[in-house]
């Protein structure tokens, strides 16, 4: 249990770090606001043509007299709306790591450097960076609809449905969030899907405590765009400690370079897209 304190230290630590360099969180919140902006303007655009779509769906009730009619396409209507803030919730990150990738990544170089020692660099051009970044993400969204279709059936089950299946929910959308902020740092490091997987699956504590919490904190209207620098932040500090490049003991606690005054062990050249 010890575990799900370190992941949320990190979680912290990372708010920390971003706080303590004002210039990376600025840069960290653009993506996130653009990508808002799109998302806003896309639910508008659904909640102005849901009950269109919901008509066209249902021509075989049109002679439906009232008020069956408007029953079956308000409800369908509602739906239509629901899912689409739900697949919202559950791209919003992705989308935003993906638009943001040079700003992303440079933001995790300038944390690895400001903790000492190597700062890992993946060599490759930037496209090629955003196609791995992409196809990524589409295969951890497949994985998170399949387990939501799954949790969606057994929440029929009594009681069972009401109380264990959204605590498991909650997991599950926790382990895979964080496994999108940690990517940031891995693909640096040249660790692939299965391996980061795999990686995270051995420290699921830690790993659970850095992603539920924050997944019930976008929950709340805006807040991602806000956390999510720290949030990279932090997932890159866990990942030094998952890959033992720092100890979990010197990790959240260490206060390093708590005002950035450590020198740069290999100057400015890690980071190559934004200024420091």
């Amino acid at each position: 249990m010890r575990d799900l304190g370190v992941g949320f230290k990190y979680l912290v630590q990372g708010q920390k770090w971003v706080g303590r360099h004002g210039r990376w969180f600025g840069f960290g919140l653009l993506p996130g606001l653009v990508t808002l902006v799109l998302y806003i303007g896309a639910l508008i655009g659904l909640g102005y043509g849901a009950d269109d779509l919901a008509a066209w769906a249902t021509p075989f009730a049109d002679d439906w007299t009232s008020p069956w009619l408007g029953i079956l396409r308000g409800t369908l209507t509602g739906l239509v709306f629901v899912f689409g803030l739900f697949l919202a919730v559950i791209t919003f990150t992705a989308v935003t790591l993906l638009v943001g990738q040079p700003f992303y990544e440079s933001l995790s170089e300038a944390v690895d450097r400001s903790e000492g020692g190597e700062v890992p660099e993946s060599g490759l051009p930037l496209w090629r960076e955003l196609w791995i970044s992409a196809r990524d993400s589409l295969r951890v969204v497949l994985r998170v609809a399949f387990y939501g279709v799954l949790l969606f059936a057994c929440g029929f089950v009594p009681v069972v449905g009401q109380t264990v299946v959204p605590a498991l929910g909650f997991c599950v959308s926790g382990f895979f969030l964080a496994e999108e902020l940690t990517a940031v740092a891995l693909q640096r490091r040249g660790v692939e899907l299965k391996e980061r997987l795999t990686l995270l699956r051995g420290r699921r504590l830690a790993v659970l405590g850095f992603g539920v919490p924050l997944t019930l904190a976008f929950l709340v209207p805006f807040v991602a765009v806000f956390l999510m620098p720290g949030a990279v932040a932090g997932a890159t500090l866990m990942v030094r400690d998952l890959r033992g490049e720092t100890s979990a003991a010197d990790g959240p606690e260490k206060n390093d370079q708590e005002g950035g005054n450590l020198p740069a062990t290999g100057g400015d050249q890690g980071v190559h897209h934004l200024p420091h």
